[in-house]
């Protein structure tokens, strides 16, 4: 089913790592897993030290500000013109 990798194509960027398996039961090209199969290594996750989570929270709540402003500036524009135009 698969390429040998010296007939491969190489793609630009690609590192080689899986992002989703797409081995999904149902579909014609589901091969179920055997037994001597290799798992792959789990990496562990990136943590954040304390000034990058400091920045992270910052920027969530800098987002979060700006986007109730945009709302309450669209609610009090409404407000407005239904009180000086469309109710007048």
């Amino acid at each position: 089913m698969r390429e040998p990798a010296k007939n491969r194509k190489e793609i630009p960027g690609d590192d080689g790592k899986t992002v989703a398996d797409m081995n999904v039961e149902g579909m014609p090209w589901y091969v179920p897993k055997r037994r001597n199969d290799p798992e792959e290594p789990e990496t562990e996750p990136y943590r954040m030290n304390r000034e990058e989570f400091r920045a992270f929270k910052w920027a969530a709540v800098k987002a979060g500000l700006l986007i109730a402003l945009v709302f309450g500036t669209v609610f009090g524009l409404f407000i407005a013109f239904c009180d000086f135009i469309w109710f007048k």
